[in-house]
């Protein structure tokens, strides 16, 4: 098996192969186009035969295209964090930074964690991730013209100021707009152009949450059924996920996840754990936000659990802790269930 490591950027990817113990054995430079991607792959085969892995830095939209074009030739890929391949390249015998050195790294990393999950791209779980990495940028942008807004008002006359986290309704929007449009002056010009945005930029959100709540409900209704989640964070965990079975199993969802428990313990504090700080944020972050609604709806299986773990003298940060690992493996489990319900919905009829 030959491991080749790819170091992802803008206008060129440059690759650098290692055999099984690590050492060496080829290097390429392509342009980052899909013929250029076909070039490396062509070198590949051609160097080292079809045994192939192909270690890709993570580095979302600079290796999206790459993994793309990999994957539907056929191939096996595996995403490495930028933080594992930055330990690699700070522990090697080569010093300095370049392409060929990070590239080299990559394939290292790899190979010392042959368990990292794979690159996967099903149509579904992408779908997912775009629709809500869109609506989570309108809302950035609504909340720093929301911002902006509110010192214009307070400059105008504070008096005025809309009630806190008001201004997304269409009812404060609207009050607002009509005390502004009774006033002149080049700053109450430009509050009323920021607040006509806002009204355009929420309209624009709610379209994007009626699309994702539909997508939710049709791809994965038992992950909705779990309390506490919601249609937003059931996307954001179907799309994040992106692709479910890539993981062979829910430890190994929890430790993408960055939830499963890593020990931090020496001499008289031994068996003490906290969570890493490395990890899909994005599907920790859902994960606790189902965690903090469980622990505070009474009758709940996570609100048992939670009180449960305060009783053997766990703190309330310990004992959300356990309940987030907890909660890793019941979404996975759902998000499979989704999966396998979707496959089977996709086959065809018998005769």
């Amino acid at each position: 098996m030959v491991v080749v490591g790819a170091d992802v950027h803008k206008r060129t990817h440059t690759f650098v192969a290692v055999d099984a113990v690590g050492r060496q054995v080829g290097q390429r430079t392509v342009s980052a186009t899909s013929e250029g991607h076909a070039r490396a792959l062509a070198w590949a085969r051609s160097e080292f035969g079809l045994d192939l892995r192909w270690a890709i830095e993570d580095c979302r939209h600079l290796s999206a295209r790459l993994e793309r074009d990999l994957l539907s030739a056929g191939q096996q890929v595996v995403r490495v964090p930028p933080k594992m391949m930055a330990e690699q390249r700070r522990v090697a015998r080569t010093r300095g930074k370049s392409d060929p050195i990070d590239a080299l790294a990559v394939a290292r990393a790899f190979l010392r964690e042959p368990s990292l999950p794979v690159a996967s791209h099903d149509a579904v779980s992408r779908e997912a991730k775009v629709l809500v990495d869109r609506r989570e940028s309108l809302v950035a942008t609504r909340t720093r013209t929301i911002n902006s807004l509110l010192w214009r008002v307070h400059e105008l006359d504070p008096v005025h100021a809309p009630k806190e986290r008001s201004l997304h309704l269409v009812t404060h929007q609207q009050a607002l707009r009509a005390w502004l449009v009774t006033l002149s002056g080049v700053v109450a010009e430009m509050a009323l152009d920021e607040l006509d945005d806002i009204i355009a930029l929420t309209v624009r959100i709610k379209e994007f949450d009626r699309r994702i709540g539909a997508l939710a409900r049709r791809e994965v209704p038992a992950l909705l059924a779990l309390p506490g989640c919601g249609e937003l964070s059931a996307a954001k965990l179907l799309g994040e996920s992106a692709g479910i079975t890539r993981f062979h199993s829910e430890a190994a969802f929890a430790r993408h996840a960055g939830i499963a428990p890593i020990p931090v313990w020496s001499g008289h504090t031994a068996g003490r754990v906290r969570m890493t700080r490395s990890g899909n944020r994005q599907i920790n972050c859902a994960i606790h936000r189902i965690a903090i609604t469980q622990a505070r709806i009474p009758g709940t299986l996570g609100k048992i659990y939670y009180e449960k773990k305060l009783a053997e003298g766990k703190s309330k940060t310990e004992a959300l802790r356990c309940l987030k690992r907890r909660l890793a493996r019941v979404v996975f489990n759902l998000l499979t269930t989704d999966h396998n319900n979707r496959q089977t919905t996709a086959l065809p009829a018998a005769a």
